[in-house]
């Protein structure tokens, strides 16, 4: 039984997002100012889909979709040329995002891809990065590019996901089955969970090839759905496993799912 979707954040993180609009004539004094660590936003999925973003921070306090959890400078080696959208900047990023963001909500790597939270990164306009701007930031949302909104964060989303997180922010979908259907937070109604996650390959592993995966992902959730579920009789389970761009960009693993209500 086939489920599948794609794993959008890690292939908009190297491909650089969407490139956004231009600043103009000249660059802002805003765009040209690095970002605050800490900063709250109120983002639609409409602007992480976008490259550069100037959204004008609120108190955390307000109603807020994002938290900035990350900020930086590219290198100098990575500055000379005159292409913000350029590929290696994006591989730049993830390398550093990715592991600050498990660590700034509190979850292990299961658990983080089994949540409804999820990052974007931005740099500045062309025309910024033209008048000397070079700075990154990384922003933790509730939700992704397929959500409809995003949910409302708590004051800092910090530790978000230590301890029981709470159904706000893990992740379900409502539909006959996992493919294709939109992923939604386990506090509305759904008939799939991601329940448990199966690790494909260390880090310095060569992709394995699609049917590969396929079926050491299918055989393990079989299992490891059976055994979250108790070991009912009969069961229904799904499965997402990804390709090899996905793999390139830095997952190595696929998430099982239980047909359940709860």
């Amino acid at each position: 039984m086939l489920r599948r979707v794609t794993l959008v954040v890690l292939l908009l993180v190297l491909a650089g997002c969407t490139t956004g609009p231009d600043g103009g004539a000249s660059s802002s004094k805003a765009e040209r100012t690095p970002p605050q660590l800490g900063a709250c936003r109120d983002l639609t999925p409409d602007d992480i889909s976008q490259s550069s973003n100037q959204t004008p921070a609120l108190a955390c306090t307000k109603q807020h979709t994002a938290e900035t959890f990350a900020v930086g400078a590219f290198p100098d080696t990575l500055t000379k040329g005159d292409d913000p959208d350029d590929r290696r900047l994006g591989a730049y990023v993830y390398d550093r995002c990715q592991k600050l963001f498990r660590e700034f909500l509190g979850g292990d790597e299961s658990l983080v891809l089994r949540s409804t939270m999820t990052w974007a990164w931005f740099r500045p306009t062309k025309d910024a990065w033209a008048d000397g701007a070079h700075w990154w930031r990384c922003d933790v949302v509730g939700g992704g590019e397929q959500s409809k909104s995003f949910v409302a964060l708590p004051k800092t989303a910090k530790g978000l996901l230590l301890g029981r997180p709470d159904d706000r922010w893990l992740v379900c979908v409502d539909g006959p089955s996992v493919s294709g259907s939109v992923k939604i937070p386990c506090s509305s109604a759904h008939t799939w969970r991601a329940v448990t996650t199966i690790v494909l390959g260390k880090g310095d592993a060569s992709y394995p090839g699609d049917r590969l995966v396929e079926v050491r992902t299918r055989d393990f959730c079989s299992e490891s759905v059976g055994a979250w579920l108790n070991y009912p009789v009969d069961y229904d389970y799904g499965y997402t496993w990804f390709h090899e761009a996905e793999w390139k960009a830095g997952n190595r693993r696929s998430i099982c799912w239980a047909k359940t209500r709860q």
